[in-house]
C-alpha cells in the first residue's frame, strides 16, 4: 500500500498581487468563511453574529434574506466553529465554507470603474456604501461583493472559479496601468 499525504494548495498560489498607482488586486489569506442561514424569520441574530465575528470591521456580510457570511483572515479552529454553531443554536444553521471560497481584495482610485466593466451593480458609494454586500456576477463568475471602504472591495468567489476570476480582474485592470 502506498503512502500519501494531503497537502493544502492555495487556489491562487503563490499569493499574487497586481498593483499600479491606481489599482491593486490582492489575494487575501485563506482564513475563514462561515455561511449562516436563519432558521426562522424574526430572530435578532445580528448581535450574536457581530459577537462571533469579533472586532474586525465588516466581518459579517449580508448574503441574502436570512443569510450572512462571517469572514476573517485567520483559520477558524474546529472548537471555535462549534462554539459559534452552539451560540446560534436553534435560530440559525452554520456551514464552514472556508475550504471552498477564496477572498480577493481590489482597491484603488479607479476600483469602481474597473469593477463596472464586469458587473451591473451601481458601485457609486451613494448607492453601494461602505459595509454593503451583494451577490452578483463579475464577468461570467458568480461572486459576493462587499465594499470595505471608499476605494476598496472584497470579492468572495467559489474556489474552482478563483483563477478564472483573477484573470478577468487582470484584464479589467489593464487600462489602469
Amino acid at each position: 500500500m502506498s503512502e500519501f499525504a494531503i497537502v493544502h494548495r492555495s487556489a491562487l498560489a503563490p499569493a499574487p498581487r497586481v498593483a499600479s498607482h491606481r489599482i491593486a488586486i490582492i489575494a487575501l489569506p485563506e482564513g475563514h468563511v462561515v455561511q449562516v442561514f436563519e432558521r426562522a424569520p424574526g430572530a435578532d441574530l445580528l448581535a450574536v453574529l457581530a459577537d462571533a465575528a469579533g472586532t474586525a470591521p465588516h466581518a459579517v456580510r449580508t448574503a441574502g434574506p436570512g443569510q450572512w457570511f462571517i469572514v476573517g483572515d485567520e483559520p477558524l479552529p474546529r472548537d471555535t466553529f462549534l462554539d459559534l454553531a452552539n451560540a446560534l443554536g436553534p435560530h440559525a444553521a452554520t456551514v464552514d465554507q472556508s475550504h471552498g471560497r477564496v477572498r480577493i481584495r481590489v482597491e484603488g482610485t479607479v476600483v469602481e470603474r474597473m469593477l463596472a466593466k464586469g458587473t451591473a451593480i451601481d458601485l457609486d458609494i451613494g448607492a453601494f456604501p461602505v459595509g454593503h454586500s451583494a451577490a452578483t456576477l463579475l464577468g461570467h463568475v458568480s461572486v459576493h461583493l462587499t465594499r470595505l471602504d471608499a476605494t476598496a472591495f472584497e470579492i468572495i468567489v467559489l474556489r474552482g472559479f478563483a483563477s478564472s476570476l483573477w484573470e478577468g480582474l487582470e484584464r479589467m485592470s489593464a487600462e489602469f496601468g
